[in-house]
């Protein structure tokens, strides 16, 4: 049933570009055992480029035609499953045509095999049937919609809890809308969850989706507020050269605080002021400066420079213009006294 619901999404995920594919195609035709080379780079920045090599082990020779079929198609739907799939997801892709090949198509991550034969007789099938094949490669792929906002939510890991899938999914819902109404009303109302078993960190977010470590999340299931931070990089949306990363995180942390459904629940708590901190540090240390300043010295201060990020006008300036004081003076008042009341969401568990 997994298949078909799989399908489905990755079906989604191409019809409503979720992940916007601007490539354009180049390549050469070499002959056997490669008949076909092509790449396309994504035009922004920071995408994804991928590769396909079409080998003919086929005795019939590739026309020009089919060529270009197995190209278009390939370039439709392997990079909306690489997206999704999870972390680094092979970009160098064979395509193998084979006489030998028992089945009609096999693909997974850097690799498809089609039999020549099927595919003269369901040439017209081609794409549904990869995006079929590709799909198995999940454990299961669903779509929830809510009041305008979408998420897309694929596991790749057998053992995932059915509750703290449902509870990172009712914290999407709960937080997302608001985070976008408060902060960046241009951003996607379509996001992208991938539960991935290769992802070593703790989760990462990248255009519309959200890498979590299955790993991670086993081990803390309580932490569904790393949607809360990492949705809110969603929201952020500033690009390169925007600004330095402790500020973005730092940020994203503070949000986690205003904003999160269970940060009790989690123990996650920002920590007392110490010397041997500095404001780039980032993460909690930077949040709990932030909270500071908001409450002691500007109210919206951290949504204005939030807003400067994202619109690429932030400059070092900014504290000054703001506040009248610079970075270093603010912290240095941090510092003299550092007290600021925090209450945190949820409840003991």
């Amino acid at each position: 049933m997994y298949k078909i619901i799989g399908l489905s999404v990755l079906t989604l995920l191409l019809n409503t570009a979720v992940f916007a594919q601007n490539e354009k195609p180049s390549g050469n035709s070499n002959g056997k055992p490669a008949a076909n080379q092509a790449n396309r780079n994504q035009n922004n920045r920071g995408q994804r480029r991928y590769e396909v090599n079409i080998v003919n082990n086929s005795a019939t020779e590739l026309d020009s035609a089919t060529k270009k079929k197995l190209d278009k198609v390939f370039f439709k739907v392997y990079p909306a499953f690489a997206q999704a799939d999870g972390y680094r997801t092979k970009r160098q892709v064979t395509l193998e045509l084979s006489d030998k090949y028992d089945g009609s198509i096999s693909a997974k991550a850097g690799e498809i095999i089609i039999n020549r034969n099927w595919l003269k007789e369901n040439n017209g099938k081609l794409e549904k049937a990869l995006m079929y094949e590709f799909s198995k490669n999940w454990v299961s792929a669903d779509t929830v919609k809510k009041k305008g906002y979408q998420l897309v939510f694929i596991s790749k890991y057998p053992e995932l809890d059915p509750q703290l899938k449902q509870n990172l999914i009712d914290t999407y819902f709960k937080v997302y809308p608001t985070l976008v109404k408060t902060f960046n009303k241009k951003s996607t109302k379509n996001v992208l969850f991938v539960i991935d078993t290769a992802y070593g960190g703790v989760a990462e977010a990248s255009g519309n989706r959200i890498l979590f470590s299955s790993k991670y999340m086993k081990a803390h299931s309580t932490d569904i507020d790393v949607v809360t931070h990492e949705t809110m990089h969603i929201v952020q949306g500033y690009g390169y050269g925007s600004g330095p990363v402790w500020l973005t995180e730092g940020i994203a942390d503070w949000v986690r605080y205003r904003y999160g459904v269970d940060n009790i629940g989690s123990k996650w708590a920002l920590p007392e002021y110490n010397e041997k901190q500095s404001y780039k540090n980032s993460y909690r240390i930077t949040a709990r400066f932030f909270e500071w300043l908001e409450q002691k010295v500007k109210p919206g201060l951290i949504a204005t420079l939030d807003d400067q990020l994202r619109k690429h006008t932030y400059t070092e300036q900014s504290w000054t213009s703001l506040t009248g004081k610079t970075l270093d003076e603010l912290w240095a008042d941090y510092a003299k006294a550092p007290a600021v009341s925090l209450t945190y969401s949820g409840s003991a568990k």
